[in-house]
């Protein structure tokens, strides 16, 4: 990937939107988890709970996104370094805190608001594009904030900015969303079970970067074309690869539509387990 611009490096942190989306974001988090551990209380399940905490600790990956589609977090404040409350840095890339509060806030909701609609397999096609168009507004709304207020930017050659939001990054994150949802919920009615259901925090690395690298790759490639091979970069490219990733995502949640459970057989409990038939007890007449 190529080196960051150095004016995108120096660019000033605005504090005061760090202190919004640390607190806020972890605020959101916590009330998130609180919903989870309940739902999970009334349908006697672990999945709310896991998957959640699985998206939380995807956040680990963000880095390995950040090179691929040129995502910088500012880190400078009156001309100096350190700004950003952060808890390490890979590949020079600062990872503020609120990366995973983030993350949960971003893809974690429609574990909590349909899955449980999807488990009984009352889920349907209409039903799930409506959650997609969904979380790519969610998606654009918290990034458009982020990235308009001097907390972070997303630097490459991108193509349809909403106030310097790509608005394909919305759409990606919003499949990917998609795609985990449907992946989870299909663990959660096949595990059999309580240890196979730690599964599911592996399961959101498998669609963040399944969906943002595999289907992302034609614009990850646009991006950084160079003259190697007699290949240069252009905008014209980027457009093309920009509407390309759009015609992909809408696939692969026609894809998922396919994958959506068959409704609940009325003997299954929410565990995924199926209850034992209860031994007939014929009455004795005295």
């Amino acid at each position: 990937m190529g080196a960051v611009p150095e004016e995108v490096m120096q660019r000033e942190l605005d504090m005061a939107w760090q202190h919004v989306f640390t607190w806020g974001s972890y605020g959101i988090t916590v009330a998130m988890l609180v919903w989870a551990f309940y739902l999970g209380r009334a349908h006697r399940t672990s999945f709310y709970v896991l998957a959640s905490l699985g998206v939380f600790i995807g956040a680990f990956a963000e880095p390995i996104y950040d090179v691929l589609f040129d995502l910088w977090f500012y880190d400078v404040h009156n001309g100096e370094g350190g700004a950003m409350y952060s808890h390490f840095t890979a590949f020079e890339r600062v990872q503020p805190v609120w990366t995973h509060s983030g993350y949960l806030i971003l893809y974690a909701g429609p574990v909590l608001y349909a899955g449980w609609k999807m488990y009984q397999g009352l889920a349907t096609p209409k039903f799930l594009f409506g959650i997609w168009g969904v979380e790519i507004v969610t998606s654009c709304v918290f990034e458009v904030i982020g990235t308009g207020t001097n907390v972070y930017t997303y630097y490459g050659p991108y193509e349809m900015r909403i106030w310097n939001y790509p608005l394909v990054i919305g759409v990606l994150e919003g499949t990917q969303t998609i795609l985990f949802t449907v992946l989870a919920v299909n663990l959660w009615r096949r595990i059999k079970s309580g240890w196979g259901m730690a599964s599911l925090l592996y399961a959101h690395p498998f669609t963040m970067f399944g969906t943002n690298v595999g289907i992302g790759a034609p614009l990850i490639v646009a991006l950084h074309l160079d003259d190697e091979g007699g290949v240069t970069f252009a905008s014209e490219l980027v457009w093309v690869a920009t509407f390309l990733v759009y015609g992909l995502c809408a696939l692969a949640v026609l894809g998922a539509t396919k994958f959506l459970p068959e409704p609940l057989d009325p003997a299954e409990e929410p565990t995924g387990r199926r209850r034992d038939a209860a031994p007939h007890r014929e009455s004795v007449g005295v």
